[in-house]
């Protein structure tokens, strides 16, 4: 940890940059840039609003923002960890030529990604006003759902970085995770509908009690227990720990590889 925290120190500069350099490249001739990243959430809510009305809006409160609050969080997640996923492949003539800390290619992924995701969430606010939700102060602590989701998404982004080197189909057995990911989200059916000998399996879904603490926060106005907070913090450190020991296992054979 000591090691890291050093080359952190010492390459916090070229941290930064790769952060810029990569959110440049994403809207790099881009005729809608930025305003894109507000849009597809967006049209991706109206859709499921139209296809999922009929269905739950009468048991779901505010379903348009439901929708959009949980298609937010898992966009967010898919995003960061498949970028970060394929970070040191990609980068892999820069690993080749100079020395640059591993860890940063897939960190600084992650990082941007979730940039471009807070941009994104700008778009709640058009739809809260649009339906008639009241602003509160409790709004205020989606913060904490939204940096248990970065700890997360570092954490299973190094996991997947270093085995994304040795085995390259991991990008196709990832994208069924990620669908499975988002139907075990209930990003547009009420999460009380999960039969109760199914939470603790649903519950391991890295983003279910993420997207259920926003919620809580930015619609119904409640503030997270500590229990949530306990738990949500648990598992990050835990795949962040997980994630920091393989890739530090794992990074000097990377050049064989690449």
């Amino acid at each position: 940890m000591l090691t890291y925290l050093n080359n952190f120190k010492k390459f916090k500069d070229l941290f930064a940059e790769l952060i810029k350099n990569d959110i440049q490249l994403k809207y790099r001739n881009s005729f809608l840039g930025i305003l894109w990243s507000i849009l597809n959430p967006l049209l991706f809510m109206m859709v499921l609003t139209l296809i999922f009305s009929e269905l739950f809006s009468s048991s779901i409160e505010y379903f348009p923002i439901y929708v959009l609050s949980g298609r937010l969080i898992y966009s967010c997640f898919s995003e960061t960890t498949n970028f970060a996923m394929q970070s040191i492949v990609s980068n892999s003539s820069l690993i080749k030529k100079i020395y640059v800390p591993k860890y940063f290619f897939p960190l600084t992924r992650v990082c941007s990604s979730f940039i471009n995701s807070l941009l994104s969430m700008i778009s709640i606010i058009p739809v809260m006003l649009l339906s008639g939700l009241n602003f509160s102060w409790v709004n205020l602590y989606i913060i904490f759902p939204l940096f248990y989701l970065l700890l997360i998404s570092i954490g299973i982004g190094l996991i997947l970085s270093t085995i994304f080197v040795f085995f390259r189909d991991l990008q196709h057995i990832y994208s069924l995770v990620l669908v499975i990911v988002m139907y075990t989200s209930a990003i547009f059916y009420p999460a009380d509908i999960i039969p109760e000998r199914f939470m603790p399996l649903i519950q391991l879904n890295p983003i279910f009690s993420i997207v259920e603490m926003f919620r809580n926060s930015l619609i119904y106005n409640i503030v997270p227990s500590l229990n949530s907070h306990l738990f949500c913090l648990a598992y990050s450190v835990v795949l962040i720990i997980a994630g920091l020991v393989i890739f530090y296992k794992k990074q000097d054979k990377f050049i064989f590889y690449l």
